[in-house]
């Protein structure tokens, strides 16, 4: 077959050598502009705050070594400005060329490319230098600079690579089978926002040192916090040293904990805003600050449905108003809730640290009146420190002993210490539990002849979580709010091997605010199944550690590089920074509205 692009007008055509060498920058191609003698995509209007300008400025120029900053932002902010996308038409190629002279290692992937390009050649395309090819704004890619990069991979891929599309973006090739597919692409996944409202009870508070840490739902996400069943359970089952329903009874015994400086978990059975309000009388009676470390674990994802029991109301009381009339309950928790925030606030003005746990809490409170309208006052705990933790590699992986024999999970447990103590072995003080490609503990299994192990994880994850309020809220390339890690993963984790898999909306953080991709994976101790271990997992913990990567955090860019070097079939599209951040402001201010 044969695919012509004649764009008349220009006098060089680039070869399949060029397209495919990736995104050559040593000269930076000639920039021809925009070609008048073709259709063009109308004027987009996306109403960028200024702020966001310089983010969507900043996202441009990461493909970009810095040496060439200077040069490119003014183009690609008078794009922004003019055209209101950053198309990068320097980046756009003019090709003629027969389908047998792709430069490539699979057919699989000259396919691809040969209907890349023919979406994009202008008897086909709607806006070929827009990239768009149908439907008035449906982009082939976002940019030309994705063009180049998606079409170096695939000339450079084997069919035991998978290349990984973000909504245009080249992830970059991972490991797969020869079965598997040779590329997936996920485009305009966000997860979707009905309103909603919730709030729990109860608490629990524990010391280390002198300090006091005080959290609420005591870890069981359901309302119920309220009543005394749940608080019993965690206290029968050693969460609790001790349980009480007096507020009298609490402020004595953190104050004598505090002084002795002895260890204690304390949970309270009633209303948290009861506790929180009395902490901060309390500070305004002696000016003692009782509270070092405050947080919140109950379910606001859960609106008015026993999610939140409001301060003003008995259990039973909400109980019988949910029921009989939601709006006047509903009324109850808008007031709780100012309520709740005005304590903290109080406190956290004295100097107790807050954090936000991802469950909706401050989300919630914000849509009833308190706190602004896009930024919160306290981080989530994954801004504040998880995040980074996730960037490194690390998740909360987890086993079951099909054989429901003790003696199984002790073997186990110590072939799992094993392998972390072998790997901590010369890594960095940053990684030093490193694990994510050791699969050593599954061939060891198979030697003492135990029963079949299934192993997953929690969907609070390095990868297979995308919400803008926990897993990805330290995300700041703009890309938080996207879901096409969490279902990415879902897929890849499929095709390498997966026992099952499984993807949700709503999982931890309320429905509309999360999408969670999910799997099981039986090991039995065959070659078979160390080697779909080996695939799939490697891919769980490298799908998320390359999204984080790519939006700026250094501690996933270190263990990218790292990865790359241990694992030479996977290769990633590592991001470039702004080094000179007054290039951004130098160049939007030129840009010509």
């Amino acid at each position: 077959g044969l695919l012509l692009l004649n764009w008349s007008g220009l006098k060089r055509m680039s070869t399949l050598e060029e397209i495919c060498s990736g995104l050559l920058v040593e000269p930076l191609p000639e920039n021809r502009g925009r070609n008048p003698g073709l259709p063009h995509a109308p004027t987009r209007t996306p109403h960028l705050t200024a702020a966001e300008e310089r983010l969507a400025l900043r996202n441009a120029l990461r493909y970009f070594p810095p040496c060439h900053h200077a040069t490119l932002a003014p183009e690609f902010a008078q794009e922004l400005r003019q055209h209101g996308h950053i198309y990068m038409y320097r980046f756009c190629p003019p090709i003629a060329y027969p389908i047998h002279q792709y430069p490539c290692r699979t057919p699989q992937a000259a396919a691809i490319m040969l209907m890349i390009m023919n979406n994009l050649d202008p008897a086909v395309a709607q806006f070929p230098q827009e990239l768009v090819t149908y439907g008035g704004n449906g982009q082939v890619f976002s940019n030309w600079a994705q063009f180049r990069l998606v079409m170096h991979y695939l000339s450079v891929m084997t069919e035991e690579q998978t290349l990984v599309l973000y909504s245009g973006h080249p992830m970059g090739l991972f490991p797969s089978l020869p079965s598997s597919p040779r590329a997936i692409i996920t485009n305009g996944m966000v997860r979707p926002t009905p309103q909603k409202a919730s709030l729990g009870s109860s608490l629990w508070f524990g010391f280390k040192a002198s300090g006091l840490g005080l959290a609420s739902g005591l870890g069981l996400w359901s309302g119920f916090r309220v009543d005394e069943a749940p608080i019993r359970k965690r206290h029968e089952q050693g969460w609790l040293m001790e349980m009480s329903s007096s507020l009298d009874h609490c402020i004595q015994r953190i104050r004598e904990a505090r002084a002795a400086k002895l260890p204690l978990s304390l949970g309270y059975h009633g209303n948290i805003v009861d506790l929180w309000e009395r902490l901060v009388l309390e500070y305004q009676r002696s000016g003692e600050l009782l509270v070092d470390l405050g947080s919140d674990q109950t379910s606001l994802h859960n609106p008015f449905s026993g999610g939140y029991y409001p301060v003003q109301l008995s259990f039973r009381q909400a109980n019988q108003l949910m029921a009989s009339s939601p709006g006047q309950f509903r009324t109850a928790v808008e007031e709780s809730l100012k309520r709740h925030v005005a304590a903290i606030d109080t406190l956290a003005e004295a100097g107790m640290f807050f954090w936000d746990y991802g469950n909706a809490f401050l989300l919630e409170a914000q849509r009833e009146g308190s706190g602004g309208a896009t930024e919160f006052r306290y981080p989530s705990y994954v801004q504040h420190i998880m995040g980074d933790i996730f960037s490194l590699g690390f998740g909360p992986f987890r086993w079951v002993c099909t054989s429901c024999d003790p003696k199984d999970l002790e073997v186990t447990d110590q072939i799992a210490a094993t392998v972390l103590e072998e790997i901590a072995v010369g890594v960095s003080e940053g990684v030093r539990q490193q694990y994510h490609d050791n699969i050593r503990w599954i061939r060891e299994a198979g030697k003492h002849k135990m029963a079949p192990v299934v192993i997953s994880r929690d969907h609070h994850d390095v990868s297979g979580t995308d919400s803008p309020f926990r897993e990805t809220s330290n995300v700041y390339d703009g890309s938080a709010f996207c879901a096409d890690m969490a279902v990415q993963n879902f897929v890849g984790d499929a095709f390498r091997g997966a026992t099952w898999v499984s993807l949700h909306n709503g999982g931890g953080v309320g429905w509309g605010e999360v999408m969670n991709g999910g799997f099981g994976l039986v090991l039995d101790g065959s070659e078979e199944a160390a080697k779909r271990a080996s695939l799939m997992l490697n891919w769980d913990v490298s799908n998320g550690v390359a999204r984080r990567c790519w939006s700026g955090n250094s501690n996933a860019y270190e263990t990218m590089e790292r990865s790359m070097e241990a694992e030479t079939q996977l290769r990633v599209t590592m991001p470039y920074a702004v080094e000179d951040q007054r290039v951004l402001d130098q160049a939007l201010d030129q840009a010509l509205d």
